[in-house]
């Protein structure tokens, strides 16, 4: 057997691939388009109204020079809108829309339940420590990433 299949770095690579398959497939099922990243900006949107797009990026530790497309993606579908901010004309605020409400409504019970299939395997208390663990160690290598996982910042 290789040793890849016994390091870290590989198996989170496969977990990673695996979680994605089960959330596409998930998706899929309910005619739905939509990607974890689409998912998780359009949940933060919900919870901050007027975020703008930098501080989006930063609360879902993901890429600043990408995350307009997610953006751009999002505003497509009418799930979310754009204006400019009140103290900052450069800055977009981000705000959901009745339909984006609507489709987290019909998603975030499937990707809740998704959650225990990608930990398949696990019982519930070895779910519970991978968890612990994952949160431990991403934050311990927080700084390492190229889209750290920053405050949240005050809204504009």
């Amino acid at each position: 057997m290789s040793e890849i299949y016994t390091m870290a770095g590989h198996l989170i690579r496969r977990l990673n691939q695996i979680s994605a398959a089960i959330f596409a497939d998930r998706m899929g099922d309910l005619g739905v388009e939509l990607t974890p990243v689409q998912f998780a900006a359009l949940t933060t949107i919900r919870e901050n109204p007027g975020i703008d797009q930098a501080s989006l990026a930063g609360t879902i530790a993901y890429d600043k020079a990408t995350i307009g497309g997610v953006v751009d993606r999002l505003a497509a579908k009418d799930l979310i809108l754009r204006a400019q901010s009140k103290t900052d004309r450069r800055a977009r605020a981000l705000t959901i829309t009745p339909e984006g409400e609507a489709l987290l409504d019909r998603v975030r019970p499937v990707v809740l339940a998704l959650q225990d299939d990608i930990l398949a395997g696990l019982d519930p208390a070895e779910k519970s420590q991978l968890l612990t663990l994952l949160t431990k160690t991403t934050a311990a290598g927080n700084t390492r990433s190229r889209a750290p996982l920053t405050q949240r910042r005050e809204q504009v």
